[in-house]
């Protein structure tokens, strides 16, 4: 082994399957969209590199399913701003929402639509085998349970169609829908507080329907196995873990004080138990969830009013949406298409399919989403941890058979690493659709900033730990005029320092040496500084720290200059000082090219070009080789001729003009 090998310092996988959350099929990219898609992007480029390319599915889609889209698509036709078909309206946001991420240089190998084309038969297969084999199995039960329904427009309402305050405890969401929250927060319908139809603005009333259900409060110990396993074996985000865990608690009831004597004045109630402490609300917990449904239909009954506990409920399968994925009729249940949600979690593998299909691998699905040399990264923000944490890994561990383990084997769907992010806040606002100050869109961004600026920047975002500020000049009406711009911070780095650390090393082989490069051996101290560096950064993306790479670059990249310029003086007057510092510097740049890629992809693949390599000096074993065996051509190392004032990383034109 010689110096220039590089060794593995983190343990990834054979394969890896990245994906994110979906976006709706009814709304262009916001940019808590971009942020998402910009972070799994990033994760799926290194791993590419990491593990080679054949070896990783960069996989998404438009969410084209469900209440979303189905309301969105009414509010349209109402106002005369749409005029086609359901089908025509989402294929257009879907259209759009490529659009935008191609202009972003996101690198998806596949951007689905699991109603549509090639990826629609087998999502329908999918759905259909979920469905059969949970209900072989005895995990499934019909139930007719409590649904809105609007007796002015005497319909049942879908869940965007009602709207309401949220009942969990501490949420003070009031864009609560029938049965979750803006927050993530699941509950029955009956608790919702304040329910008004958005069809007719009228209180709709609890009628029951029958449907689907999956009862995930019956998995709670085979669930509390899984977030141990995840606290040992992967990198999941502790507050993830936290926030799962308050699922896990068993269902629960928070009275204010001023109750509690028309509390102890009920003799009907349920079993539970009663905590009484310092708080202003005492609490009621209970061993089951009907048991509490029981008792707060008592409550509601006699005035008291409550507020209820994150818990784990029945998931719902099916309902009764006719845009949807149809559902099998079994048991005399019929015309059931499934739930968004369920059937947006094993689209995943429908989507995968698809493209192994269309790749020539159609019946290799076992190897990446059953084998242990396989590992899912999921990406999504905290509002979605209920769904893709226990409600998936639920039904994932239940698709094994009667009885279910954590110890998932060769041909079980395996455990995904979740990586959880916090809110990216707009202006301190959360980024959303439904917030007051409605957070700038993708498209409109590339107006004022270039993709490889936002890139830069919202990588930077610690939105690993915390909610993150995104505070774009060009958006904020508070900003001063004299103020640099958040935006741009991170990519001046690459637009100063690094431009100028390049055009010096070209400068120098075009006025010293004729345009040739240089051949020699790297210093020692260089190629070990280089070994930290890449060892750093491979150890921050195992963990999925992307901020922290960001701050590596920075301190990599300033040391060129500082190199370059001890030298700079001395250079022009000593050629074997010249040749040195060239083989040096340019080994620096090399290595620090190979680590931007995956954030700054398309100028790192120019500046390659320039420079006449061949692809694999992208691939990470290849990080410390020297640069000359890259080089694709013969003879004479002899770059592009660059002109007097070049840069390789551009300020946009928008920018210059201010």
């Amino acid at each position: 082994m010689d110096r220039y090998t590089y060794e593995y310092v983190a343990n990834f996988p054979k394969r890896a399957v990245v994906t994110n959350g979906f976006p709706y099929g009814n709304k262009s990219l916001h940019c808590g969209h971009i942020t998402l898609f910009i972070q799994t992007d990033f994760l799926a480029r290194f791993l590419r590199s990491r593990l080679g390319k054949e070896n990783v599915i960069y996989q998404s889609s438009t969410d084209c399913y469900g209440s979303a889209s189905v309301e969105g698509y009414r509010k349209a036709v109402e106002s005369g701003e749409f005029s086609g078909t359901i089908e025509d309206y989402v294929m257009g946001y879907h259209n759009l929402q490529q659009k935008i991420l191609d202009s972003y240089d996101i690198s998806l190998d596949i951007f689905s639509t699991s109603a549509f084309g090639e990826e629609k038969e087998p999502h329908e297969r999918m759905s259909k085998y979920f469905f059969d084999n949970l209900y072989k199995n005895g995990y499934l039960r019909a139930e007719g349970t409590l649904q809105f329904f609007d007796t002015e427009r005497n319909m049942f309402l879908n869940g965007r169609q009602v709207v309401g305050k949220c009942p969990i405890d501490g949420c003070s969401s009031e864009h609560a829908y029938a049965d979750e929250c803006d927050q993530g927060h699941q509950y029955m319908p009956k608790d919702l507080i304040d329910p008004v139809s958005v069809l007719s603005g009228t209180k709709p009333v609890l009628k029951p329907a029958y449907n689907w259900y999956f009862d995930l409060e019956n998995h709670v110990d085979l669930l509390k196995d899984w977030t141990k396993y995840l606290e040992e074996h992967t990198t999941t985000r502790k507050f993830a873990i936290k926030e799962i865990n308050e699922f896990l608690k068993k269902p629960m009831i928070y009275i204010k004080k001023e109750y509690l004597d028309d509390y102890k004045a009920l003799v009907n109630l349920p079993q539970h138990e009663l905590i009484l402490d310092n708080k202003p609300s005492f609490t009621l917990v209970f061993d089951k969830l009907k048991d509490r449904e029981h008792a707060c239909e008592i409550l509601e009954s006699v005035g008291i009013r409550y507020r209820t506990g994150k818990t784990l409920v029945p998931f719902r399968i099916t309902g009764d949406l006719d845009w949807g994925v149809p559902a099998p009729t079994v048991d005399g249940i019929e015309h059931q298409t499934f739930w968004v949600w369920p059937e947006s979690l094993w689209a995943q593998l429908s989507i995968t399919e698809a493209y192994l299909n269309r790749t020539g691998r159609g019946r290799e699905l076992k190897n990446w989403w059953m084998s242990k040399d396989c590992i899912p990264y999921q990406m999504i923000g905290e509002d979605n941890i209920y769904f893709y944490g226990p409600a998936q890994h639920a039904i994932w561990f239940c698709m094994q058979g009667k009885n279910p383990t954590v110890n998932v084997k060769d041909g079980d769907l395996s455990i995904s690493w979740i990586i959880d992010n916090k809110h990216t806040l707009f202006l301190g606002r959360k980024a959303g659709s439904s917030s007051a100050v409605k957070p700038p869109m993708g498209d409109e961004l590339l107006k004022y900033y270039s993709a490889e600026q936002l890139r830069m920047h919202l990588l930077s975002l610690n939105v690993s730990n915390n909610n993150a500020n995104f505070m774009p000049k060009a958006f904020n009406p508070d900003a001063k005029e004299n103020e640099p711009d958040p935006v741009t911070r991170e990519y001046s780095l690459l637009t100063n320092v690094f431009n100028r650390a390049l055009r010096t090393l070209f400068y120098a082989w075009q006025n010293q040496f004729d345009g040739v490069v240089p051949v020699g051996e790297v210093d020692d101290e260089v190629v070990e500084e280089a070994r930290t560096f890449v060892s750093n950064i491979e150890r921050f993306m195992y963990e999925q720290r992307f901020h922290m790479v960001i701050y590596e670059y920075d301190t990599y990249i300033r040391k060129i200059n500082k190199y370059l310029s001890k030298y700079a003086k001395d250079m022009a007057n000593d050629l074997a000082l010249a040749k040195q510092v060239i083989v040096n510097g340019l080994y620096i740049c090399k290595v620090a090219l190979v680590m931007l890629h995956p954030a700054v992809p398309k100028s790192c693949e120019e500046i390659a070009k320039k420079l006449h390599l061949s692809d694999k000096i992208w691939e990470l074993k290849n990080v410390l080789r020297p640069i000359y065996e890259f080089v694709e051509m013969s003879g004479a190392y002899i770059p592009e001729y660059l002109p007097p004032k070049t840069d390789f990383f551009k300020i946009p034109e928008c920018q210059r003009q201010n």
